[in-house]
């Protein structure tokens, strides 16, 4: 009975909002609480036909799912290595963070998996809720301009682009970043499926060369016993191998596929990663070659480097299967090369499509160590690259075609 009086009172008020109404501009706002609230009542009114179950709404609801693993081990490891640097006195932690810890009364115990959880919620939850805040003013704007719909493609920007963030990164620059890559990266091409460029990328690069002091994440919490000192903040696993020869061998391999490291707050889990991506690719959202592609790409490129050697840049000792558990690689390879709007659509070009962005990444890795970190640049590299790969790839197709028919 309740749920048809909201039904009744939102359907009396739908006039206003249609065309012709005295709020028509103001039409995405109220279709966001139709569609979010209530089964939309459009049928179909032609002759009948096949439908696929899949629709916007529900490939986003799907990477959102496979996301999960990402964000539960990126609160756990946020909230692990900042409990053992505060352990150690390796950092000085925000008052409201403090206050809030002490006005519940929890203790800081490292080794409490729920602890460590709600501790790194403090740092993630902050940075989600801005990206959410951001994202639907800049999308809901966007739809108001433009007079179409609010699409759910920045359900999934908002929840990937915290995941590629240090966890001290300040709010404003999130905030600016989310807005930047929303715009810049998919609303200026025309919204959602008209963008060539992954936003939550976008918004990162945007971020990274215009703050990098705080967005590189070279220098986060490790708590360590060394010279007699109980802490320090160091670089990351990936910075300590471009700068010294032999850095990874005092580091497991095991802990960096499991993701007990210092990073930004979503990308140290390989084994989170995998799990999302053993979602997305049985239920074909995201796409196995192009994953397949950056795979091979990181092992070629990688392997070829390793026989070349240098005795000057300790990268190019670095074998692939570290590459792999190392920044962003798993991250980027499952959630962000994989986007169906900017990567390539032929099943051959996402070979060529993936191949490229593994290549790129450990040469950007490698032949610059300055800049170890190297997935965000060769994905948005190779999105610019993507329909040029498609175009050959159809083309081709079309001789192979003509000539066999000519045949």
């Amino acid at each position: 009975m309740e749920f048809k009086l909201l039904r009744d009172a939102h359907d009396k008020v739908a006039p206003l909002f249609e065309k012709g109404g005295k709020l028509e501009k103001l039409y995405p706002i109220w279709e966001v609480h139709d569609t979010v609230m209530f089964t939309p009542g459009d049928v179909t009114k032609t002759a009948s036909h096949v439908r696929d179950g899949i629709d916007l709404k529900r490939m986003m609801i799907t990477v959102v799912i496979a996301l999960v693993p990402c964000i539960l081990f990126s609160m756990y490891n946020t909230g692990y290595q900042a409990q053992l640097a505060i352990a150690s006195g390796a950092i000085p932690l925000e008052d409201w963070r403090m206050a809030i810890w002490a006005g519940v009364g929890l203790s800081f115990d490292f080794a409490n998996p729920l602890l460590c959880i709600a501790f790194g919620a403090l740092y993630y939850l902050p940075v989600l809720i801005v990206t959410f805040v951001v994202g639907g003013a800049v999308e809901i704007g966007g739809a108001i301009i433009r007079g179409h719909e609010v699409n759910e493609g920045f359900l999934v920007t908002g929840m990937l682009l915290p995941l590629t963030l240090p966890a001290t990164i300040p709010l404003w620059q999130v905030g600016m970043g989310m807005a930047f890559g929303l715009i810049f990266g998919k609303e200026v091409f025309g919204g959602t499926g008209m963008n060539f460029l992954n936003p939550a990328l976008v918004a990162r690069a945007f971020l990274f060369f215009a703050y990098p002091a705080q967005i590189s994440g070279d220098e986060p919490w490790i708590a360590a016993i060394t010279s007699g000192v109980d802490s320090f903040t160091s670089a990351t696993w990936l910075s300590q191998a471009a700068s010294t020869p032999g850095a990874l061998e005092a580091h497991s391999w095991w802990d960096a596929f499991l993701g007990f490291i210092p990073g930004s707050m979503g990308e140290t889990s390989a084994l989170a990663c995998l799990l999302g991506a053993a979602l997305l690719i049985s239920t074909r959202v995201a796409s196995l070659r192009t994953m397949l592609g950056v795979a091979l790409g990181t092992f070629v490129m990688a392997t070829f480097l390793n026989m070349v050697g240098s005795e000057t840049n300790p990268m190019f000792a670095i074998p692939f299967h570290w590459h792999m558990v190392l920044g962003g690689w798993a991250l980027g390879t499952v959630f962000m090369a994989t986007d169906p709007v900017s990567s390539a659509f032929t099943d051959r070009g996402k070979l060529f499509y993936g191949f490229g962005i593994g290549v790129l990444c450990v040469l950007v890795r490698v032949v610059n160590p300055a800049y170890p970190e190297g997935m965000m640049l060769a994905i948005l590299f190779m999105n610019m690259f993507a329909p040029l790969i498609d175009h050959f790839i159809v083309q081709g197709n079309i001789k192979r075609r003509a000539a066999r028919y000519a045949a």
